[in-house]
């Protein structure tokens, strides 16, 4: 008889759990959870089963917890060992297939050490209702975190874990936390988008010079600095942070300004998508040439790739020769024939020299420059008077559309619902936000047009002598300063030159001419309206 009851003993499953996600931080640790059921009920049949670190705020999502459930309708065990029925389930699937198991009596018996359980009637609803408190403490965990994080959101700084080049404050309370530059990392990141910004780069060479500069992800739990991975490169590249907007939530097109210090501007921004946008930019190559990724085929409007070819002759010299060719990846039949390497450069060469200035005129011009800066200022003033009476204007209109959204009379959304507020409010900011971005560069934008064509104009000058004397790299900057529309069409370079170097190219013989004529001092119309034009056009940016 003895024997007849040690073999009905029931088997139970140790079941622990934590997850790294949940805000109860009362919950022992995996080891203690185990620790302390051995103490309580070590003289029961018990075995064990991994511990699981998953969260069950949603079903079906805990391998450990669902092999145990199929397992106990096996018959293989027929109760279950936990912390608290919260560690079985924090949702209303999971907490049904327990309840049912023990209607049907597949679970005999449910153990606790911080819960006692009754297998009875009167039982099962406590443990019913306890699992209801569980899913409802979920629940209102959830719903705070989302209302809290919402409201740092809305206050300027994005909630989660800061981009690389930034850090999270870690002086202030969880929920609080401001977003500051990384001293280490946002100076290196700043120096890397600048050099996106050149053209210069494709992806993967602009990682290469990540690495080289040594700009490397941050520690974070379990995992030491590393190397960029050319995926995340991409995500910074693409991420609207970088230019101080985000949006909150995800995928709501509800776009946030972020109270951090920008990397770059908006336009930048636009900038270096535009890079990342060629549908026919080649991939990179394991060999290096000075003006692929540039130029566009005009029979076909496909990528300009290089090849090198190599003639051995019978006393063992051996040459190379570089061809720029169609990839011919839209048309096989693309009629545009190859241009060697020398005649590329001597086409480059050509146009530079077109566009070349004496050292005196750059000198006189650049002097021009300031002279025409000092008649301005009554104008500028002007624009900015406008500007400041537009920022007053989209103001109110902000204070009138929270206004009209938060009176009795919407109560329901009659009037404007949730969704057309948050985007009208979205957009409003972003336009008051760019005057407040043009009103703050208003003082510096002349003096940074004077530089930017004083650098025009050095350029202008020494250009022909950078490109005949410069390497690959040099060259490559050079062609692709010269334009913005780089066109291959009948072995001739079809080139729109950017719009300060296409008005020097138009207006030059006439303003060296009369140059020639007169002393500076005693310039007239001709000149002024040369500079006067020049100065409306942005010096770089095309």
């Amino acid at each position: 008889m003895l024997k007849g009851l040690l073999t009905k003993q029931p088997t139970y499953f140790l079941y622990c759990r934590k997850s790294t996600d949940e805000g109860d931080r009362q919950v022992l640790s995996l080891d203690s959870q185990t620790d302390e059921a051995i103490k309580r009920f070590g003289d029961l049949k018990i075995i064990k089963l991994p511990p699981e670190s998953v969260s069950a705020f949603e079903p079906k999502k805990r391998p450990i917890f669902a092999d145990m459930i199929a397992r106990i309708r096996k018959g293989e065990a027929q109760g279950i060992i936990a912390w608290h029925p919260d560690r079985l389930s924090r949702n209303p699937i999971d907490a049904a297939e327990v309840i049912h198991l023990l209607d049907i009596g597949k679970i005999k018996d449910l153990k606790f050490c911080s819960y006692y359980f009754d297998n009875s009637p009167e039982g099962k609803m406590m443990l019913q209702i306890t699992l209801s408190q569980s899913k409802y403490s979920s629940d209102k965990l959830s719903n705070d975190v989302k209302r809290g994080m919402n409201r740092k959101a809305e206050t300027g700084w994005r909630p989660g874990r800061a981009p690389l080049g930034y850090v999270n404050s870690k002086t202030k309370l969880k929920g609080e936390q401001d977003i500051a530059p990384d001293r280490v990392r946002f100076g290196l990141l700043k120096q890397l988008l600048n050099h996106m910004l050149t053209g210069n780069y494709t992806a993967p060479k602009l990682l290469e010079l990540a690495n080289k500069i040594g700009l490397t992800m941050p520690m974070t739990r379990g995992r030491q600095p590393r190397k960029l991975h050319l995926s995340e490169l991409y995500r910074i590249l693409g991420n609207p942070f970088y230019y101080g907007w985000y949006e909150w939530p995800k995928g709501s097109e509800n776009w946030l300004k972020g109270k951090h210090p920008p990397i770059i501007t908006e336009d930048q921004y636009n900038k270096i998508q535009r890079f990342l946008g060629k549908p026919s930019q080649p991939r990179p190559h394991t060999k290096s040439f000075a003006f692929t990724g540039l130029m566009k085929c005009g029979s076909c409007g496909c990528a300009i790739t290089a090849e090198e070819k190599f003639k051995y002759q019978r006393n063992g010299n051996v040459h190379r020769y570089v061809y720029y060719r169609c990839t011919r990846k839209r048309d096989k039949h693309c009629p545009e024939k190859a241009v060697e390497l020398k005649e590329f450069n001597k086409q480059i060469d050509t146009l530079i020299q077109r566009i070349t200035i004496s050292e005196k005129f750059k000198d006189w011009a650049i002097k021009h420059l300031y002279f025409l800066r000092k008649e301005e200022a009554a104008s500028y003033k002007t624009l900015l008077e406008d500007k400041q009476k537009q920022l007053v204007t989209i103001i109110q209109q902000l204070d009138a559309l929270m206004f009209k959204y938060a009176s009795p009379e919407n109560r329901d959304g009659e009037y404007i619902n949730a969704q057309e507020y948050s985007r009208m409010k979205s957009a409003l900011l972003k336009e008051k936000s760019k005057l407040e971005d043009d009103l703050n560069v208003q003082g510096k934008e002349k003096e940074e047009w004077l530089e930017m064509s004083e650098r025009t104009f050095n350029f202008a000058r020494y250009a022909g002598v950078w490109f005949a004397k410069g390497d690959d790299d040099m060259r490559r900057a050079i062609f692709a300063c010269l334009g913005s529309s780089l066109v291959l069409s009948d072995q001739k370079i079809d080139i729109t030159l950017r719009k300060p170097f296409e008005m020097i190219f138009t207006r030059l013989p006439e303003a060296q001419r009369e140059f020639a004529r007169l002393e500076p001092q005693e310039m007239q119309m001709n000149t002024t309206q040369f500079f006067t034009s020049l100065q409306q056009l942005p010096i770089w940016s095309g």
